[in-house]
């Protein structure tokens, strides 16, 4: 042990890299300056307590406000966007750090958040306020700063769309279509501003947010900046058939050989969803060291279908886990979340396609470089001290063969509701199932009581939001992303 460690958590057992090395313990974890000092054996720790890695949340947009309290309800994902405008205006600090606290309480020690402004006019104090939940909270933050220049309503041309749309919101249509687009210059000195705002826990990345919604010049511009200053870039990428309808009608060549074309593929950069991408697609962001954000939960929840984790695996395709605001309980579990994605892609039948090995890989490791290049996602000495410990004696109470390798219980029954402790960085930030570094409750019910007071003094235009919903798909329907001069007014 170092002489003076800052904490030590004994365990009776700890999966330093799960399913690639044994168990070990009962053994003591020595932290010091945020780090793992030394892993030693000990004579007595805390019974069926389990240590392992924390999780790294590869894609998500850290909203305090889960999108069923204001009615964004579940749907495909366009007609599902229009209905995100019903969250109220909130507090920008409160909105992230009872996200992120939430997060850390689902066993999360790093996010990639893909920020979205509530106010393009405070954009700078917002990504401060998201500076200082990170801060306060105490989980890794990589704050990815959306620029979009093109489709605000629909892919393609929106003249059809406009032309069908129900008189009631075709002026608000019209005048979000004609509203000028902001230069990429001004997004990308924005972002250097909001580098002022990093810290040890907190990062700055650029984010194109789509290809359906940035124009090929800024795309271009975006990769050259990510090139010059070695800034990561995060974006959207093929989440949904539309998109890759869009993207196949738009771009002969392929999107992602475009994209690679302005030289935005690279290990700098990591994608969300990739539901739609094809082998030829997988081979060559394999090629190019880009790591994608896999959504399971998400993707069921917003229709988008199931991603080619096979494809993945065998283009070699590194991956992370994501829950993108939108895990299947609304709970934030990290756990459970890599159980869907086990269930999922493990493979039918007696096809072997995913093994346990991958799949910690990717939760620990493989998404926690899109985050944070500190070498983490492992248990060991020199290693950061990121870390769940786990009640594994509450979790496999019935288990009558003591010696069964502890990764089958947790793909079988891990939840959040068998956290003990986070620790990141060396700092607890969760004990016994709560966070511990802010007032979870206190902050979320402000927050609550907040949307619920903006709410009242402004409700949302449902009838409004109906026919944009119709319109939508309609649009999408009729293939009008497809053939953008297609006019479907009469169909």
């Amino acid at each position: 042990m170092p002489a003076r460690p800052d904490a030590v958590i004994a365990v009776s057992a700890l999966l330093g890299e799960p399913g690639r090395t044994a168990p070990t313990g009962p053994v003591a974890i020595a932290i010091a300056d945020g780090r793992i000092a030394a892993i030693e054996p000990v004579d007595e720790a805390p019974a069926g307590t389990l240590a392992l890695p924390a999780g790294a949340n590869a894609h998500d947009h850290g909203r305090g406000l889960r999108t069923l309290a204001f009615g964004a309800v579940d749907d495909a994902l366009e007609a599902w966007i229009p209905t995100l405008g019903r969250e109220p205006k909130l507090d920008a600090y409160r909105r992230a750090a009872v996200a992120f606290a939430r997060m850390a309480e689902g066993g999360i020690a790093a996010t990639n958040h893909s920020h979205g402004t509530q106010d393009a006019d405070a954009a700078l104090d917002e990504a401060e306020a998201v500076s200082r939940a990170a801060r306060d909270v105490g989980i890794h933050v990589a704050f990815a700063a959306p620029f979009m220049d093109r489709n605000p309503l629909v892919y393609g041309d929106a003249a059809p769309f406009l032309e069908a749309a129900d008189p009631l919101i075709r002026p608000g249509l019209e005048a979000a279509a004609a509203a000028p687009r902001r230069p990429v210059e001004d997004y990308l000195a924005e972002v250097e501003a909001m580098a002022v705002f990093e810290h040890g826990t907190f990062r700055v990345q650029y984010c194109p947010v789509g290809p359906q919604w940035v124009s090929d010049d800024a795309m271009a511009a975006i990769a050259a900046a990510s090139a010059r200053t070695g800034r990561r870039v995060h974006m959207h990428l093929l989440e949904t058939r539309y998109q890759r309808e869009w993207a196949d009608a738009t771009y002969p060549q392929g999107i992602v050989r475009f994209l690679d074309e302005v030289g935005m593929l690279s290990p700098r950069l990591s994608v969300a969803h990739g539901v739609h991408l094809d082998a030829a697609d997988c081979a060559l962001l394999a090629e190019r060291g880009v790591v994608v954000s896999v959504n399971t939960s998400s993707n069921l929840r917003l229709r988008s279908g199931i991603p080619p984790v096979p494809t993945f695996l065998s283009a070699g395709v590194r991956f992370g886990v994501g829950l993108d605001a939108q895990p299947l309980d609304d709970d934030d579990d990290i756990l459970r979340e890599m159980r869907l994605v086990w269930l999922h892609h493990r493979g039918f039948g007696l096809d072997d396609v995913l093994t346990p090995e991958r799949l910690f890989e990717a939760a620990f490791v493989d998404g926690r470089r899109t985050i944070v290049g500190d070498g983490g996602g492992r248990l060991a000495v020199g290693a950061p001290a990121d870390l769940i410990v786990l009640d594994y004696g509450r979790m496999a109470p019935d288990l009558l063969d003591p010696t069964v390798d502890p990764i089958v219980p947790l793909l079988t029954r891990a939840t959040r509701r068998f956290i003990r402790q986070v620790v990141v960085g060396g700092r607890t930030v969760v004990e016994d199932g709560a966070c511990v570094s802010v007032d979870r409750g206190a902050l979320e019910a402000e927050l609550i009581a907040e949307a619920r007071a903006a709410w009242a003094a402004a409700p949302p235009d449902d009838a409004a939001r109906a026919a944009r919903k119709r319109a939508v798909r309609h649009f999408y329907g009729c293939g009008c992303h497809m053939a953008p001069l297609r006019s479907f007014a009469a169909e």
